[in-house]
């Protein structure tokens, strides 16, 4: 029973059901196009990663809009309703992520010729280390899925009436169709067309909001009285939920594990036609992710200015924030039919660019790593469609997976805590392979074990023992202009409940800001991968392929030759028979991992002058082969 007399609200008409069902058949029309257009080129490699001849702009857009999901939709503007405009600060961690994982991860990825990110660690590693990884990735992806499908699906039901499971089946059942159908291309198309309705979606609520709200400079005057402006805020300390040092570095670390490491990503940058186009779609997309940034702040903060004397969430007229931008639109659109078909287009857009890029990026580590290994002589056709019934199998998992999501609280939250529960370690995995050459693979496994346990026992603690209110800071929301209903039943209701035990932790290291989560985990693994590699001995830099290592002590001792062999640990980056030659080795390394016969191998040899596989003078870049050949290269 609600204190107050909610407004009247109006539930989904007619048009807003076709602007909706429009953006599925669009979605589910891109598969069936590119299945008719690519029939006669049905491999694993064109379906999975798109014969590798993408090129920057959609995969620019595809990447922006797989990350800036209806969580961010959804769940950004209430973050900034609730906290502030503070999340504003994360264009800073945004930019570091695309900087570290275009310059440092990217080329390494890139010029080793590898579908599966996990490939990598077999060819610096071991098997062990390759398989452990992947289950991982499995585990951290279909978990963060069900989140990105069940989160927006009750918020939209709780507030328009649009029926929950409904629409969460729709959403399985329409990205599994197009994965399955046309596979990378399919996706990436795919998430181009949402972006550009995730961006619409946000212009048409920005604005109306605007307009009904008196003008910009009336909402900047109503979101400073209401202290939603106070962006820097420099405490140090770790526990208070969002500050510059959380947001700045807890951030940078948290998407980095998201973007630099990530199976989804590496995927979209690998099908690229060459290294450089690989880069650019990594600088553009960091555009596209600071205007979805924006347009998520700014949203809130007309929120924050059109209920800012009767906030509808402690009024008890919806019951979750992640219902106030759904509830939000459904209010100042009200007159409008199509338009808050427009917003819940715009927010399953993100869930359907991101539900399907995982997918894809599922069926592909499966199959690279685990198929591939078990069946290594699957026929080219046999192969292709086995890859479509993995689509089919985590697109079953992925959707079922959001019945267990309801229990994971605030959507923006849970996403990030998962992702910085197991990326933060991964994260830590690669970075000790790929910067620190003398790290073993006992150390290497050691040390994303140790990450995965801090991370996991920071993350529950803190689902089981919330951190108090004191280091949350939630700002003020008023009623004042409610509409008073019959109270004296409510109050009791509310009465505040307190946990029977709280253990000494939980106001300590159970209470760390959730942005930290990916740090513990990437520290943790590093330093203990360091520790154990120390211990059992360290591997020789000589034995270890120079493309595997990116050599990031350059920047450092540019000045001098003889400081920069030092910090290369044995590793030769210098020589170039060396260099030429242990690329060969790579090339027979990697054949070895992926099953490429010997005549393919002994073809590598012949197109090595003396740069690693697949450079292309012409363009001065890394490019991938034509469609004709075998190889990964």
């Amino acid at each position: 029973m609600s204190l107050f007399v909610p407004p009247d609200i109006k539930t989904f008409a007619s048009w807003d059901y076709v602007v909706f069902a429009a953006l599925f058949l669009i979605s589910a029309s891109i598969g069936v196009f590119f299945a008719i257009k690519e029939r006669k080129k049905a491999t694993s490699k064109e379906f999975l990663v798109g014969g590798r001849q993408m090129t920057c702009g959609p995969v620019a857009l595809s990447l922006t809009a797989s990350f800036m999901s209806a969580v961010t939709v959804l769940g950004t503007p209430s973050e900034v309703y609730r906290y502030g405009a503070s999340f504003i600060l994360f264009f800073i961690a945004y930019t570091f992520v695309i900087i570290f994982t275009s310059e440092l991860f990217l080329p390494v990825f890139y010029r080793s010729g590898i579908t599966s990110t996990y490939e990598y660690l077999e060819l610096r590693f071991n098997k062990s280390v390759r398989f452990v990884a992947t289950f991982i990735y499995i585990l951290q992806t279909i978990l963060y899925t069900g989140v990105v499908v069940y989160a927006p699906a009750l918020a939209l039901n709780q507030v328009t009436g649009f029926h929950l499971w409904g629409s969460v089946f729709a959403t399985g059942i329409v990205c599994t169709f197009y994965c399955t159908l046309g596979g990378l291309k399919a996706v990436v198309w795919t998430d181009a067309f949402q972006f550009v309705v995730m961006v619409l979606g946000f212009l048409t609520v920005l604005i109306q909001g605007t307009l009904l709200n008196g003008g910009p400079s009336m909402i900047w005057e109503r979101a400073n009285n209401g202290s939603r402006l106070t962006i820097f805020d420099f405490d140090v300390d770790p526990l208070r939920r969002h500050t510059f040092w959380t947001i700045a570095i807890g951030g940078t670390f948290t998407w980095l594990g998201i973007y630099g490491v990530n199976q989804s990503t590496m995927q979209r940058c690998i099908s690229c036609r060459s290294e450089k186009q690989a880069k650019l779609a990594l600088y553009l997309n960091l555009v596209g992710l600071w205007i979805i940034l924006v347009c998520a702040v700014f949203s809130g903060l007309v929120m924050y200015a059109h209920y800012k004397n009767c906030d509808p969430w402690t009024a008890g007229f919806i019951s979750a924030p992640d219902q106030l931008m759904p509830y939000f639109v459904m209010d100042i659109f009200s007159s409008i039919p199509g338009l808050p078909g427009l917003f819940v287009a715009c927010a399953f857009s993100g869930t359907l660019s991101t539900v399907a890029a995982s997918i894809n990026a599922l069926a592909t580590v499966t199959f690279e790593d685990f198929v591939k290994n078990c069946l290594p002589n699957l026929s080219e056709n046999m192969s292709t469609w086995v890859s479509k019934g993995l689509c089919i199998l985590f697109g079953v998992l992925c959707t079922s997976m959001a019945v267990a999501a309801s229990l994971l609280g605030g959507v923006v939250q849970a996403s990030l805590s998962i992702h910085g529960m197991c990326g933060g370690p991964m994260l830590g995995l690669f970075t000790l392979g790929i910067v620190v050459p003398w790290t073993n693979w006992k150390g290497a496994l050691g040390g994303l074990l140790t990450g995965i346990t801090l991370a996991f026992w920071v993350g529950i603690g803190a689902f089981v023992y919330p951190a108090p209110s004191s280091k949350t800071l939630p700002l003020d929301l008023s009623t004042a202009n409610c509409t008073l209903a019959n109270s004296t039943e409510i109050l009791a209701t509310m009465a505040p409940t307190q946990p029977p035990f709280r253990p000494q932790l939980a106001d300590t290291w159970h209470s760390l800001s959730y942005l930290y989560y990916s740090a513990v985990g990437c520290l943790g693994c590093i330093l203990a991968g360091l520790l154990i590699s120390f211990i059992t001995g360290p591997d020789k830099g000589k034995d270890i392929k120079p493309v595997l290592i990116r050599p990031v002590c350059n920047l450092v001792c540019f000045w001098s030759k003889r400081y920069r062999t030092l910090c290369w640990c044995g590793v030769d980056h210098g020589s170039k028979v060396i260099h030429e030659d242990s690329e060969n080795n790579l090339c027979k390394d990697t054949a070895k991992v992926i099953g490429i016969d010997k005549a393919s191998q002994d073809g590598f040899k012949k197109e090595i002058p003396s740069y690693l596989p697949g450079y292309n003078p012409n363009e001065k870049s890394y490019t991938n082969p034509s469609l004709d050949t075998e190889t990964h290269f």
